[in-house]
């Protein structure tokens, strides 16, 4: 029955399911049975959704992004932007699941797998109990590991998703995350009515959605697996694994300096991305010319020019070759956003939308990518507790 019905009429249907459970006169066996034809609709629905998307022609990656981030230098990268930033949706949380159902549907759909293809997926957002990613993921039924790095989650994700593929644990595992400005400010800044002033440290939480597929044979092409001085697939929707590997990782540690302004948080989380380059360079044995770029997450200009600094106090110079996803989303000048983007967004679609084409076409050979994350709430926040930070590092190179 489902089946013959339109994903405009299913939609319908929903709606018409969902008020009358909401008004809470139903029976228990009507209320269970409802449930079930709802269960249906939505697998139905997700089915047409895939289906749609595998007749357009153009769809590279799977990058979802809100008119802000569209009106800024990457604007004509991202596959979907939202008409607003509420993405057909009545609260901004319920808009950051949306793309994340979105990102996770197109990714699928252009590696041309199912969500039982899926072994798990890591995923999680910037939101209390990871409570975007809870409802953006769960109709997949895909067995699911929260992980939670701040902004530094796509990296977290993309490390543990290949070193399960490595290790043999899964053939292919996806990683997703988002982030959204509204949902951010709402959860961690003053209230917004109070119209606090933004310095020229702060930085401006992206609206947006990635997912990434990584495995051993994605996509159905078989690619070697393994860390380190192994390969491990990684395909990004549009089998990536072809021209596109992980060939390492490095994992990070908690970094405290102490600093507890939250407003310039690319200065909490730059020590956090200095240290991991450092240990990353020190434990392959290589030199920070290696790579054609070496991509911090959301340090801002701010956070870049700590981060180089404290870099040569170690040794190592990465003035020449470092860039920054923050300062690549926005026109910070044109479209205020102080020091430039975050959130855990921020990285994930500039890598995307921007970094994996210029790796696929070749014009990038390798890359150092490292997400940076701020670890604080607002508990620890207001109970004056200091911001560390952490960062991980992710290894993308051009297969040969």
């Amino acid at each position: 029955m489902t089946e013959k019905l339109t994903f405009e009429q299913s939609m319908e249907r929903l709606e018409q399911i969902a008020r009358t459970l909401e008004k809470g006169e139903t029976g228990l066996e009507e209320a269970m049975e409802l449930y079930a034809q709802a269960g249906k609709l939505i697998v139905s629905c997700q089915k047409k959704l895939t289906s749609a998307q595998l007749k357009i022609e153009k769809i590279d990656l799977p990058s979802l992004a809100g008119t802000k981030e569209a009106d800024g230098p990457l604007g004509g990268l991202f596959d979907i932007v939202g008409k607003d930033d509420r993405f057909g949706q009545n609260t901004w949380e319920k808009a950051e699941s949306s793309m994340q159902r979105d990102a996770l549907t197109m990714a699928l759909g252009k590696a041309h797998l199912d969500a039982s293809d899926m072994d798990y997926v890591f995923a999680g957002d910037l939101l209390g109990q990871s409570m975007a990613t809870t409802f953006g993921v769960e109709n997949f039924r895909i067995p699911w590991f929260g992980v939670y790095g701040a902004c530094s989650t796509c990296g977290e994700s993309l490390s543990l998703a290949a070193a399960f593929v490595a290790a043999g644990y899964a053939r292919h595992a996806v990683a997703v995350t988002s982030s959204h400005f509204g949902s951010a400010e709402k959860q961690f800044r003053f209230p917004n009515q109070y119209a606090n002033q933004r310095p020229v440290s702060a930085t401006w939480t992206v609206t947006g959605s990635a997912a990434f597929i990584v495995g051993s044979g994605a996509g159905g092409n078989e690619t070697q697996t393994g860390c380190d001085n192994e390969r491990t697939g990684c395909d990004n929707a549009d089998s990536i694994s072809k021209k596109v590997q992980i060939e390492g990782i490095t994992t990070g540690v908690v970094v405290d300096y102490g600093i507890k302004d939250a407003m310039n948080m690319g200065a909490a989380m730059a020590p956090a991305a200095c240290e991991l380059i450092v240990n990353h360079l020190s434990d392959f044995g290589r030199e920070a010319s290696y790579y054609d770029r070496i991509v911090t997450g959301d340090l801002g200009s701010v956070g870049q020019k700590i981060l180089i600094d404290l870099c040569r106090q170690n040794g190592v110079d990465i003035s020449k070759n470092h860039e920054d996803c923050g300062m690549k989303m926005f026109d910070a000048t044109n479209q205020n956003t102080g020091s430039g983007g975050s959130g855990c967004a921020c990285s994930a679609t500039v890598l995307s939308a921007y970094y994996l084409p210029k790796l696929r076409s070749g014009e990038l050979k390798r890359i150092l990518f490292v997400p940076t994350g701020a670890l604080l709430s607002p508990v620890s926040f207001n109970e004056g507790e200091s911001v560390p930070g952490i960062a991980h590092g992710v290894v993308l190179e051009a297969a040969i």
